[in-house]
């Protein structure tokens, strides 16, 4: 079983060479949002940023890419019809996902889920995407619900999931709050081979595994159970697999990071903490020491 270290960063954020061109270091694409949620899609952005991507994309209903474009002139944020993620999008959610691994040679991954919701259509919709997709997703919040209604159609490419322990019960009928602290590593290995992907566990002590190995992250605050801190999550792990570190490596890493980022805003915030101070402190927890 694995520790997780922030010696792990190291070999992550080397010293970039001189001839170094924008997309050598990653293109990540995010869909998400809603008519209602906007903040999701757009807090993992800006923490994909803060994590290293060189281009974010954002994917959004109207109002929701609307809404996100104006927060930071860093914010590229295309528009799709309608309140909600539906069917007649899947050409284009393919199409820019193509043209990302164009552009970027290959260096490209997906965040899908966070706010999208959770109406059949859009649902139906996440599904068909996962199936067609080919390259690295992080499968987030409402695409986690998706996914536990036809969980085989990840089985073709590098897929990181990351729940909280409801998204996990939804994914795999496991009450996990229910198991003790010890048997549950074991658990989510034992769900992560099913899946044949990568399981993120969020929570006190985050449990990561590809189905073979365990990974455990000790670190973080209690400051960071809230709304916006899992949105950074995925934008951090999203943006580490789009530099094209492994699904495994890449949700060790992610979780080291927010973590270590919570830690460091929740000793000026405490209880006023929300998550774009997470993303703030982002630069200050990858320093290598």
């Amino acid at each position: 079983m694995i520790n997780i270290k922030k010696s792990i960063l190291k070999e992550i954020y080397k010293p970039r060479p001189l001839n170094a061109v924008k997309y050598n270091y990653g293109l990540l694409l995010i869909i998400g949002g809603s008519e209602f949620y906007s903040g999701s899609p757009a807090l993992s952005a800006m923490a994909g940023f803060r994590a290293g991507a060189d281009m974010v994309r954002i994917i959004a209903p109207e109002r929701s890419a609307n809404i996100i474009a104006g927060f930071s002139p860093t914010m590229a944020a295309y528009p799709l019809s309608g309140k909600h993620l539906i069917k007649e999008h899947l050409p284009t959610l393919i199409s820019m996902a193509e043209s990302a691994k164009d552009v970027s040679k290959g260096k490209t991954a997906v965040v899908i889920g966070g706010g999208v919701g959770r109406s059949e259509e859009t649902q139906e919709t996440v599904l068909e995407f996962l199936s067609q997709v080919n390259c690295p997703v992080v499968i987030d919040a409402d695409a986690i619900h998706a996914l536990a209604k036809k969980p085989k159609v990840i089985s073709d490419q590098p897929c990181l999931i990351t729940p909280h322990f409801y998204e996990f019960y939804s994914l795999t009928k496991i009450d996990i709050s229910k198991i003790a602290e010890a048997d549950r590593p074991e658990i989510v290995r034992q769900e992560a081979k099913k899946l044949n992907a990568v399981i993120l566990l969020k929570g006190k002590t985050d449990i990561i595994s590809d189905g073979k190995e365990i990974a455990l992250n000790k670190t973080g605050s209690p400051y960071i159970a809230k709304g916006g801190c899992g949105d950074t999550l995925a934008g951090i792990c999203g943006a580490l697999m789009a530099r094209g570190l492994d699904a495994f490596t890449a949700g060790q890493a992610g979780a080291l990071i927010n973590s270590l980022a919570g830690e460091i805003a929740a000793k000026k915030f405490k209880d006023s903490l929300i998550a774009t101070d997470l993303i703030d402190a982002i630069a200050e927890a990858i320093k290598i020491k």
